[in-house]
């Protein structure tokens, strides 16, 4: 059994998937053994060429690069990885849009849960390309959240809500860490069943954090003592349809995880929202429309996916 399985999904950015390879090799000594599992989420062609022939595969052992034919999304995306993975003790699901920066990451987070019994997942500090620190922990997507905003949780509960702009120098727990890079006990992983694939973009991670909790009391923990440089917004682009795709996803794990009364609340909040936005701007409109249609996952960008050629 290995001790990690990387898991990197790339779509249409070959460049930015080698240079985070190349990062993590540079980066991690034999302290541990592990492997790097590429998965190609449906690019153009010629951008998984340029990925295929880049690897150079035939000269190391450690990675292994496969295609799907079809955008999947974040989580069948790495879902596919871990289809192909290795027997590991942990995954690392990695963004393909980071950096490795820092000596022995994947070292140092194996030794924490290793160390930490109760931890599922872990995720380290993340920095922008800039050097600027970024909130690496969130709270769990909940109806609360939403409606009594972040600010106002963490205020009035700092121990279940742990503050996000806080700078941290032990481990914390926390709802979930951020998706471009998990660190997930694989045991714990396969017996929740993974990502939920239903899910397209967005809210996997807290998904994934609050079925660890509730299943098997596993808690989610930001471990600051190493750094990756994540460079925002590279992965996706953030127009109206990425928009309406987080409130999709938002309202689909809200009637999974809180029941129906929870989901007609939030969905006639934000319906009544984006209507009264909607009068000055064409963006929200969108956003309206998407909502009074239900705001359920057969508007998602999963259905609009197309089959590669090739």
């Amino acid at each position: 059994m290995l001790d990690i399985s990387c898991v990197y999904v790339n779509y249409n950015s070959a460049s930015y998937t080698l240079n985070a390879i190349k990062s993590l090799l540079e980066k991690t000594t034999d302290t541990v053994t592990y492997e790097i599992v590429v998965v190609d989420n449906g690019s153009k062609y010629e951008d998984y060429e340029i990925l295929k022939n880049s690897l150079d595969l035939s000269k190391s052992d450690k990675i292994r690069l496969y295609r799907s034919r079809v955008n999947t999304g974040f989580g069948a995306g790495n879902m596919l990885g871990v289809n192909f993975a290795a027997p590991s003790k942990y995954y690392a699901f990695i963004n393909n849009d980071t950096l490795f920066t820092q000596e022995n990451t994947l070292h140092d987070l194996k030794a924490f849960m290793d160390s930490t019994p109760d931890a599922g997942i872990c995720g380290p500090q993340m920095m922008s390309e800039h050097g600027d620190r970024i909130s690496s922990l969130d709270h769990l997507a909940t109806p609360a959240r939403q409606l009594l905003k972040r600010d106002f949780l963490e205020w009035i509960n700092v121990t279940k809500y742990p503050k996000r702009k806080k700078t941290y120098t032990e481990p914390v727990a926390c709802g979930y860490v951020p998706g471009s890079f998990m660190f997930v006990k694989a045991s714990s992983f396969d017996t929740v069943g993974g990502f939920d694939t239903a899910l397209f973009l967005y809210y996997e991670e807290s998904d994934l954090s609050t079925r660890l909790l509730k299943r098997l009391g596993e808690k989610t923990y930001h471990y600051p003592n190493q750094q990756y440089i994540h460079y925002q917004g590279k992965s996706t682009e953030k127009n109206v349809n990425i928009k309406i795709e987080q409130k999709l996803s938002l309202l689909y794990l809200t009637k999974k995880h809180h029941g129906r009364l929870a989901y007609c609340l939030l969905l006639n909040f934000y319906t009544i929202k984006f209507f009264l936005g909607g009068i000055f701007s064409a963006k929200k409109r969108k956003m309206f429309i998407a909502l009074f249609k239900g705001g359920s996952l057969d508007q998602s960008l999963r259905c609009k996916q197309v089959v590669q050629k090739r």
